[in-house]
Formats: C-alpha cells, sequence, structure tokens
C-alpha cells in the first residue's frame, strides 16, 4: 500500500518548551490512521505543521511521495484543526457556497451531494449557530470535503459529542474511508473510540512517539485476561492462589480481578471459585483495551 504522507524527525520548540520531539508518522492511502494521545500530548502542533499553519523547527514532510512542493500537494487534502470555522450566522448550504468560492469548486452541486452525505440536507434556513455540537461537526467535515480531498486531517473531531453524535461520526469516516478511498489521519483522547474506526495508530506523549501498530498487531499487543467478579474479592483472591496456584493476577478498582492465567481453562475457573462458596457475579474473557495498553506504555495505572 502507498504510503501517501510522512513525517520524519520533526521537532517544534514555542520558546523553551518543546511540543513535537522527533516526531515521525507514516500514513498509508485508503488507511484511517489514529493519532493517539492525551491533551497536550502535541497532537494539534503537528497536525498544524502538517497543514501549513505552523513551520517545525526540523525534520522532514513528504506529501504523495514528494519533499518539494508542499504547498501545492497541500491543495489535495484538506483539514478540520481545533474545531470547525462555521459563519454561525448562515446556513450549512451557505457556509459550503463560501468555501466553494474560498476553494474554487466551481460545481455548485457538489454541496448538495456532501450535504446529504453528511445528513445535514434537511436543515433548510435554519443558522449554523443554532445547529448541536455534533452537526457542527459533521457540517466542518462536509465542507472539508467539497474540494473531494485524497487526504482530511482531523484533529478530535468526536471532542465534546454525545455517544449519539460519536457514532454518527464513526459511521462517516469509515465510508468515506471504504467507498471513497479518502485517507484519514485523526487524532483523538477518547482511545476506546479510534479502536473502533482505524487501521493503523500512533501512540504520542509529550511530542514523541512512544508506539506504532496497526489494528491486527493490537490484538497481540493487548493482553488477554479472564474478568472476575464476586461477592467476594479477597477470598476469590485466595482461593486463585491456593487451589489453584495462580500468580498473574491483578485486583482493579478494589472489586473485579483481572486474570491472566488458565485462560484456556475458564471453566475450571469458574467451578474452583462457587465450589468454595463464592458467588460470581461476571465471568468473562475479554482482551485489554486500547486505553489500557496506552496507559501502560506511558507508566500510568488504570486502576
Amino acid at each position: 500500500m502507498e504510503n501517501i504522507l510522512k513525517m520524519q524527525g520533526v521537532s517544534k520548540n514555542y520558546g523553551k518548551n518543546r511540543v513535537v520531539d522527533n516526531f515521525g508518522i507514516t500514513v498509508k492511502r485508503g488507511s484511517i490512521h489514529g493519532l493517539i494521545g492525551p491533551n497536550g500530548a502535541g497532537k494539534t502542533t503537528i497536525m498544524r505543521i502538517l497543514a501549513g499553519l505552523t513551520a517545525p523547527d526540523c525534520g522532514e514532510l513528504q506529501f504523495f511521495g514528494s519533499k518539494e512542493n508542499l504547498d501545492e500537494y497541500r491543495r489535495r487534502m484538506s483539514y478540520m484543526i481545533e474545531a470547525p470555522i462555521i459563519d454561525p450566522s448562515m446556513t450549512a448550504y451557505n457556509n459550503m457556497k463560501y468555501v466553494c468560492l474560498v476553494r474554487g469548486v466551481a460545481d455548485e452541486n457538489r454541496i448538495n451531494e456532501v450535504l446529504d452525505f453528511v445528513s445535514l440536507n434537511d436543515t433548510g434556513k435554519k443558522m449554523a449557530g443554532k445547529f448541536s455540537l455534533g452537526m457542527k461537526q459533521r457540517l466542518g467535515i462536509g465542507m472539508a470535503l467539497l474540494t473531494k480531498p485524497e487526504i482530511m486531517v482531523l484533529d478530535e473531531p468526536v471532542n465534546g459529542l454525545d455517544p449519539n453524535g460519536i457514532v454518527d461520526i464513526r459511521l462517516m469516516l469509515k465510508k468515506l474511508a471504504k467507498e471513497q478511498n479518502v485517507t484519514i489521519l485523526i487524532s483523538s483522547h477518547l482511545l476506546s473510540e479510534l479502536s473502533e474506526i482505524c487501521d493503523e495508530f500512533t501512540l504520542v506523549k509529550d511530542g514523541k512517539v512512544i508506539d506504532s501498530f496497526n489494528a491486527e498487531e493490537l490484538k497481540t499487543k493487548c493482553k488477554s485476561r479472564i474478568r472476575i467478579k464476586t461477592n467476594d474479592i479477597n477470598a476469590t483472591c485466595a482461593i486463585l492462589e491456593d487451589k489453584l496456584s495462580v500468580k498473574s493476577y491483578k485486583v482493579v478498582h478494589d472489586d473485579e480481578i483481572f486474570l491472566y492465567e488458565k485462560l484456556d481453562e475458564i471453566e475450571l475457573v469458574s467451578k474452583t471459585i462457587t465450589d468454595s462458596g463464592i458467588i460470581i457475579t461476571k465471568l468473562l474473557f475479554e482482551n485489554e483495551s486500547l486505553e489500557e495498553y496506552y496507559l501502560s506504555k506511558v507508566g500510568v495505572t488504570h486502576e
């Protein structure tokens, strides 16, 4: 698969504060690539560098395999960084028409096509200032789509949305990548959400890459475990140690056990606990979440 966007050795200082530190990322055509990290990790600065809004102090950028004429290649890309730039006194249609004028999109039929895609075709004369946050995010994505970009760079597009709004954006982005072959670089601190949509992941902390992997590799990185909840967690721990010789487990939230042994013997685990007079209220096999994996990489416990 073609590498369509690349950053290598990129650093950026603001005064004495280094916000991006020897950062590198490679994004493949047609993929949804998640840039993952907490607020303050440097994600927005990285995206501003990609958009040409901020110049790096050092490092190299490549778009579509070229290191030259980056501004020309940026015409084939679109960006929504920090928040969509929307005129609240105009309708969705007129906001998009303004973008058409600025970006040189001659075909106004494209506006209705995009409004339909982002499910805003029924907003009529309603002013954008009266839109919900989810509608504003969809409008921002729609405005970014008007030029038929090959790459979209989206900074925290689900930030502040309710669960329904998050699902709407998720389905829209997956549809864009699958049906229109749009490459998407998306940043978020909502790690569980990115795990639902991304093909590739780059973890960042303090402006540095701490890991990168694809969706298949994530499955092997995230530990498998048996999750146990009972009416007496301390007694359950004693039973696991004394009767099953278990050593690899941990108690989380003070009332659940993550068991990393006996993964193929879940029936034996269940029978041993219940035969000891303990009531099991939860017993399931699962994998560690992307959020937990990230926290383990940066040295933070999730208990």
